[in-house]
């Protein structure tokens, strides 16, 4: 019988100008409060073994790594579009997103 991964999350902040910093972790019932507790507060959740596995390596209060920079970077990014949040010079050159709604 294969043993079943127990459940982890990492969260993080981000106030606009320095790097993410993790503000909670935990595996098992703490991840799942985590989670529960980000959605109902509307905060989005993205879902990455690999990527909490070495978030959780870092210490509560501790900013992100460079080395986790990029990718960090454009979840942020991705869940601004997901909102309708577009920067001020923002033009849909490529015409991928819908504006309708």
């Amino acid at each position: 019988m294969a043993k079943i991964p127990e459940q982890s999350a990492a969260a993080l902040k981000y106030d606009g100008k320095n790097a993410p910093v993790i503000v909670a972790k935990g595996h098992g019932q703490l991840a799942s409060d985590i989670i529960s507790l980000a959605r109902e507060h509307g905060v989005l959740i993205h879902e990455d073994a690999e990527l909490t596995k070495l978030l959780s390596q870092l210490q509560l209060g501790e900013q992100i790594p460079k080395e986790l920079y990029l990718i960090i970077a454009e979840l942020i990014a991705f869940s601004y579009v997901l909102q309708g949040q577009f920067p001020d010079n923002w033009h849909n050159i490529h015409q991928r997103i819908d504006f309708k709604t």
